[in-house]
């Protein structure tokens, strides 16, 4: 009997996108007043656009461990909120100063900086509260607090956009800290997202270990794709300014290596995911396309 052939990771990612997006609309209705209109600029950022990638990691990851994605969907919003908040803190002009994001205007332009900054507070916040109250087991919750708090924290995403503005401001070219940089400030979330699969799903400790690795490698193929969008793609493609890290005079891999150098970087980090992947069967075969889509993909 011949096996039904396996969808695309691009056709995974946008169904299960959808799902993250209909959650998030529940997780996220609007309270009567007077916060409606800061749950109006959460939802514009968090509901409108994006690939959902390290939401959909959650319930990948959850899977390949013999969980269901219904039970790691508080786990996946709530990694969702985090992220959100960060790009909503980013593009502001104290930050990377972009005003476009999803192909609209950033959460700043659309509702002005002080909202903003109070959307991207609350999004943060709720990301926490979606834990503590919709993950039943207190165990896994408490966790997951920790998983998602770390890798946001000091010593995770906040400390490597930290790096990144010091290396920026100081026009840096050191080899060392962007390794810092894309480790800490994407690479960790995206680990963390593969890691809370495994906590929703009751993993064994050697599984939650293959996935640590493969979500830290997998985070800087991603980063590095990224990098190397930035300086090849156009502003219409990725729905965000494109050219700007190098305008801004950012620590990149294509300013350190050049784009072809960037490439094989990305694709060495994608094979070491896969590699990470080895104690699982097929059931991870989907985390392992999700590699390869990240070097590959054109967005």
């Amino acid at each position: 009997m011949v096996p039904p052939e396996r969808k695309s990771v691009a056709d995974v990612l946008r169904e299960r996108a959808e799902t993250v997006r209909l959650a998030l609309d529940r997780f996220l209705t609007p309270p009567d007043e007077p916060s409606r209109d800061l749950y109006e600029a959460m939802r514009y950022m968090a509901l409108g656009g994006g690939k959902k990638l390290r939401p959909v990691l959650v319930l990948l990851a959850a899977e390949a461990c013999g969980g269901s994605a219904d039970a790691a969907m508080p786990a996946a919003c709530a990694v969702e909120m985090v992220h959100t908040y960060s790009l909503i803190h980013d593009d502001l002009p104290a930050m990377d100063n972009d005003d476009l994001r999803h192909g609209r205007p950033s959460c700043h332009k659309a509702f002005g900086e002080a909202m903003a900054i109070l959307a991207g507070d609350g999004l943060l916040t709720e990301a926490f509260a979606v834990l503590a109250s919709y993950v039943p087991d207190a165990v896994r919750a408490r966790r997951l607090v920790a998983e998602l708090a770390l890798a946001a924290g000091a010593a995770g995403m906040v400390g490597g956009q930290v790096a990144d503005l010091k290396a920026e401001r100081q026009r840096l070219n050191d080899e060392t800290l962007l390794e810092i940089i894309h480790r800490l400030k994407t690479a960790r979330m995206i680990e963390a997202a593969a890691v809370m699969g495994a906590i929703v799903a009751g993993a064994s400790e050697h599984f939650e270990r293959s996935l640590r690795a493969y979500g830290s490698h997998l985070g800087l193929a991603f980063q590095i794709a990224d990098d190397i969008l930035d300086a090849a793609a156009s502003t219409e493609v990725l729905g965000k300014t494109a050219g700007k890290d190098a305008a801004a005079g950012k620590l990149t891999y294509v300013t350190c290596y050049g784009i072809e150098a960037a490439r094989r970087r990305a694709r060495s980090e994608a094979d070491r995911a896969i590699d990470a992947l080895g104690p699982f069967d097929h059931q991870a075969d989907l985390l392992g396309d999700m590699a390869r889509f990240v070097v590959e993909r054109t967005f």
